[in-house]
């Protein structure tokens, strides 16, 4: 897991954290999001527990979207008072990070970035122990996720602030 800054920050109090879990399926981003939400402690935003929750499939792209645009409304809603929360969508593009960093930031909000930089091989062997997804990820999807997939460079992640602790 990859987090940086460029600059050192402690978190002052009733001053919202935005953490944001960043990687591809299997890189584990669950497991560190509740890792996390224990730790911090935080609320923990996994639009894929939404969405089963609501009995519907989730590779209905437009849900999702649907419930990550409800979701980042209620995670503002928190970091103004001064809640962590943890936002668990995989953040593939760089555009989405920045977006999300610059609106918590607009709030008075640190923000953290945990990216998962997890090899191919490790994905894959992962994502087909879990079994979970219906229909099953393919071979050929998880690699075709991964050349669309905009890895955070030196630059980005020294756009974000250190964890606390």
């Amino acid at each position: 897991m990859t987090v940086a800054s460029d600059r050192p920050t402690t978190a002052r109090r009733g001053q919202g954290c935005l953490i944001i879990v960043c990687g591809l399926p299997g890189s584990g981003k669950t497991t560190t999001a509740k890792r996390l939400s224990a730790e911090r402690p935080g609320v923990r935003l996994a639009p894929d527990e939404w969405m089963s929750a609501l009995d519907v499939n989730l590779w209905d792209s437009a849900v999702r979207q649907r419930v990550e645009s409800l979701q980042w409304v209620m995670a503002k809603d928190l970091l103004r008072v001064g809640a962590t929360v943890i936002i668990e969508w995989g953040t593939w593009g760089r555009d989405e990070r920045n977006l999300l960093r610059t609106e918590a930031r607009e709030l008075g909000s640190t923000v953290e970035l945990a990216y998962l930089d997890v090899a191919l091989e490790e994905l894959w062997r992962r994502i087909q122990a879990r079994d979970m997804e219906n229909p099953p990820i393919q071979r050929s999807d998880l690699e075709a996720w991964l050349r669309s997939f905009e890895v955070p460079d030196d630059a980005e992640l020294l756009r974000y602030d250190r964890p606390v602790g």
